[in-house]
């Protein structure tokens, strides 16, 4: 369980500080269930309520700033993500994003950036899922590194790229 004034990575909400852990004003009084307030980093008008038993959302710390060193020092060795059934490309890009995993993002980042390089060198264009995904795990990747090293998103991203690009 988590604290109060501890700060997750709750979906696609991405970093979210914990602001508060109870039970709700609209419950039963017969239900103990508790939830955390959550108040999304990137987004500090909003408000998350979730269960804190949550099993269907991840939730999980954010990294460390040696954690996240140590992450941008494997981006090399992170394979791409596998897709064994191009058909089924879109649900496998979905399951990685929502594992919440940042090697996961990772796979999809390198995974869309190989097709990216061979379309282009076809003189073809990404797909519009392909660019989708790309984006979306750039973002999530982007926004947790940048406040855990505690640097701007777009000096992130370049590392990020820098390293696959060494691949």
């Amino acid at each position: 369980m988590f604290e109060v004034g501890d700060y997750i990575v709750y979906g696609s909400n991405n970093v979210c500080k914990v602001e508060e852990i109870g039970k709700m004003d609209f419950q039963e009084p017969s239900n103990e269930r508790e939830y955390y307030l959550l108040v999304p980093i990137y987004a500090p008008a909003s408000k998350v309520f979730t269960p804190t038993d949550n099993n269907k959302v991840a939730m999980r710390p954010v990294m460390t700033p040696k954690e996240a060193w140590a992450l941008l020092d494997e981006v090399k060795d992170i394979e791409a993500l596998e897709i064994a059934d191009f058909r089924r490309k879109e649900e496998t890009y979905k399951q990685a994003m929502r594992s919440c995993k940042c090697r996961e993002w990772v796979k999809v980042i390198k995974m869309v950036y190989g097709l990216r390089e061979e379309r282009k060198a076809e003189g073809k264009k990404m797909t519009a899922s392909d660019e989708k995904y790309f984006n979306l795990a750039k973002e999530e990747l982007n926004k947790e590194l940048a406040f855990v090293l505690n640097m701007p998103k777009e000096e992130v991203e370049p590392l990020i790229l820098e390293k696959i690009k060494l691949a």
